[in-house]
């Protein structure tokens, strides 16, 4: 079922401690916004609003480069401001399934995204949630202590999922001196029916600075590692320039192709979907698919990044050879190793772009044509 969603993104952060917003901080590589834009994106999300605060487009930019689908809001002083400005700037169809989601959870998955969508089967609003399990004691102004029972009791996660409609009606009528907690509670308040899935440990919200810790403890103990290789070549024709490796290098020649021939990003679009053993760039893009001629391959390394990220994976670093005798990449790699890291969304240290010849021997070493050979690492959850 398709759906859309907004992203909360605009508050200050100061509890997770130095380092300026959270939304904006490092978590395993890239902003913690970066995750849950990325996950929802890659789940199938027609649209995704991210509520920032006003005036951070730029950083909104920088934070989501090389994603498509999404859009940013300024937000309000309060979260329910901010989710009224995402949903006013969604402009969604009244029954399309909108999911709201707080961007301090960035584990969210495409299995959470289908289970809440089923859920909504029958109800208003879905949520997932985990059940109470400590003991809950009310502090007292003089710092005593007493137990309240916890019996019945659950912590509500994020993302939730409503009716366009019922969402935006849920907080239509909310008194506007009060504030909801979260979104279910303004749907509740409405007369609607709210139905609690399992929660998910995973998907825990980041607040203080040790969250931030066992998170990347997390990520580091918690993830297995894929490798895949990809390779491709192309025969040269009569032009002036071939694509490498997202970048145009002047030459005498051009590469024959359905697409732009890019044999640097087709090489490294292979590598990724060999590391989730989701076929070759072939599969995806048909070369008898007329959609595809003349297309830049960025759209095809793009695609492969979401799939990985649909399973909840991240590109930990590359490595793309290119094999010709000409032109020479020498005076090119700079420029290929940071489009390449702007694509993948990783830090340009873990991007790496060789050349080789091979001595004058084969199609290559008579300038017949060039060809590619990439190799990526992939972690995933275990």
């Amino acid at each position: 079922m398709a759906f859309s969603a907004v992203i909360v993104a605009a508050g200050a952060g100061l509890r997770a401690g130095p380092g300026g917003a959270k939304q904006w901080r490092a978590l395993g590589g890239k902003a913690l916004v970066r995750w849950s834009v990325e996950a929802l994106l890659a789940a199938g999300a027609r649209r995704v609003v991210a509520v920032i605060p006003a005036g951070e487009e730029a950083r909104a930019a920088a934070a989501l480069e090389g994603l498509e689908g999404w859009v940013t809001a300024a937000g309000g002083a309060s979260r329910a401001d901010s989710v009224i400005a995402g949903l006013a700037t969604l402009e969604a169809d009244p029954d399309e399934v909108v999911l709201v989601h707080d961007a301090a959870r960035p584990f969210v998955t495409a299995g959470h995204v289908a289970a809440l969508i089923a859920a909504l089967e029958g109800a208003d609003g879905a949520a997932p949630a985990l059940a109470v399990a400590d003991t809950l004691k009310r502090l007292d102004d003089d710092r005593s202590a007493s137990t309240a029972p916890r019996e019945g009791l659950w912590r509500a996660q994020t993302p939730q999922a409503f009716r366009f409609r019922t969402v935006a009606a849920g907080y239509d009528a909310w008194p506007p001196n009060e504030t909801p907690t979260d979104d279910a509670a303004a749907v509740e308040a409405a007369g609607g029916r709210v139905v609690l899935i399992a929660g998910d440990p995973m998907l825990m919200k980041l607040t203080w600075p040790e969250d931030f810790s066992m998170a990347e403890r997390m990520l580091a103990g918690s993830r297995t590692v894929r490798i895949g290789q990809g390779f491709d070549a192309h025969r040269f024709e009569p032009g002036d320039g071939v694509w490498l490796c997202g970048v145009r290098v002047a030459h005498t020649a051009r590469l024959v192709g359905h697409s732009d021939a890019d044999a640097g990003l087709h090489a490294l679009t292979d590598a990724l979907l060999g590391a989730i053993a989701a076929g070759d760039i072939g599969d995806h893009f048909p070369p008898t698919d007329e959609r595809w001629k003349d297309a830049s391959s960025d759209q095809f390394l793009l695609h492969a990044i979401s799939l990985i990220a649909g399973e909840g994976g991240r590109v930990i670093n590359v490595d793309v050879t290119l094999i010709c005798e000409a032109p020479r990449i020498g005076p090119h790699r700079a420029a290929m190793r940071a489009r390449l890291a702007q694509l993948l969304g990783i830090d340009i240290g873990r991007v790496s772009v060789k050349a080789t010849t091979t001595e004058g021997m084969g199609f290559a070493g008579r300038a017949e044509g060039l060809a590619a050979q990439a190799v990526a690492i992939v972690d995933f959850p275990a």
